[in-house]
């Protein structure tokens, strides 16, 4: 049983040095400042602010939970391999064994959480898709991503909330855009960001000549009511127009969707999924709001990379990952060179070896640091 006690140890050494990272004391103090401000008579005086408050409120008791719990889970651990071996009881050895290796892997899974510094790694993210170059086969393309994303977020068990969806003219779709909602949801996501590559025999060719079809990605950060990013009236040009999206003859008699122009920026969203008119504006801010978010945090990680003197490509255009499935079978990112041929899989959502492969190169120490 030494290599249990082993285990054990090394787990809890771990566990201790990303509680220190995390420094839980800290968490809980803004617990408690939360606490107190929501049980302010006029705390709900403003209700989309107390919302965001109560939001965060409940990630952070949810986190810091979490952690004290897997600190009680592996003590119980080292006080059952105490009694096991005091009492020679294989049985229970074996039990004992299993909760480790569950241990092992949650504690592995936590690691990347700890290491995402971000100020939006927490956040739920909104992933948005567009057909590229490839036409019909390129359409079909960004509606297999959109399956393949929509089965990831359902193996996480996390919620997934259809913003914006253009169907293509044969098959598949132009584009569409999906609300992730889960702990952690754009620090795991904005591993995707960039252009999806895939080579196949297209069913849209009489001839079943191989082609070449690209998509693009992108992944923003859901920041709700934060202060931070402030969007003033007269920055934006708001239209409205009709939907194109399936939706019945309310849909189509009226101009329900809407289109909102950032002048600053340029940066132009939309948003036609909704029934209202109302609620596809509100929906469209919400989207303008993340990606200035998101731009924000690439001119900040742009500053720092221009400090260390590293050179930050664009990511637009930057193809990340390529699928084959004739005339073999390949998934590989480019970035990470990490590979599987277990194509079928990762198409139905099994994305977790990319994405933390992704984040523990991204992560680790530069080399001149």
């Amino acid at each position: 049983m030494s290599g249990l006690r082993e285990r054990i140890e090394a787990l809890m050494v771990t566990l201790e040095d990303l509680l220190d990272r995390l420094d839980i004391p800290k968490k809980q103090a803004e617990i408690q400042r939360l606490e107190e401000e929501a049980s302010r008579p006029d705390f709900w005086d403003q209700p989309a602010r107390a919302q965001e408050l109560m939001k965060q409120l409940g990630r952070l008791k949810e986190e810091v939970e979490g952690w004290l719990s897997l600190r009680r889970r592996i003590q119980e651990a080292r006080e059952l391999l105490d009694l096991a071996e005091g009492e020679g009881d294989e049985t229970l050895a074996s039990e004992l064994e299993r909760e480790i290796g569950i241990l092992e892997e949650e504690i592995h899974r936590h690691q990347f959480e700890v290491w995402m510094s971000g100020p939006y790694d927490r956040n739920d993210a909104i992933l948005a898709i567009h057909a590229g170059a490839g036409g019909t086969d390129a359409q079909d393309w960004a509606e297999i991503l959109l399956r393949m994303y929509l089965r990831w977020v359902e193996r996480r068990g996390w919620e997934a909330e259809l913003l914006d969806k253009v169907d293509g003219e044969e098959a598949g779709i132009k584009s569409a855009m999906v609300l992730v909602k889960g702990p952690y949801a754009y620090g795991y996501l904005k591993a995707e960001k960039g252009v999806h590559r895939l080579v196949r025999i297209s069913p849209f060719d009489a001839a079943r000549r191989r082609h070449t079809s690209f998509a693009l990605v992108e992944v923003w950060p859901d920041i709700g009511e934060s202060p931070e990013i402030v969007i003033r009236p007269e920055e934006l040009v708001i239209e409205t127009f009709r939907a194109s999206t399936a939706g019945g003859q309310h849909m189509q008699k009226n101009e329900t969707a809407v289109r909102i122009r950032h002048i600053p920026t340029g940066i132009v969203v939309s948003c036609q999924n909704e029934r209202s008119q109302a609620q596809n504006k509100e929906t469209a801010l919400k989207i303008l709001k993340a990606r200035l978010a998101e731009l924000e945090e690439r001119k900040r990680q742009a500053e720092i990379a221009a400090l260390k003197g590293k050179h930050v490509s664009a990511e637009w255009g930057n193809q990340i990952r390529s699928y084959v499935l004739h005339p073999y079978q390949l998934v590989k990112d480019h970035r990470t060179d990490y590979e599987t041929s277990q194509v079928e899989r990762v198409l139905d959502g099994e994305l977790d070896e990319f994405i933390e492969a992704y984040l523990r190169q991204a992560m680790a120490p530069s080399p001149s640091s």
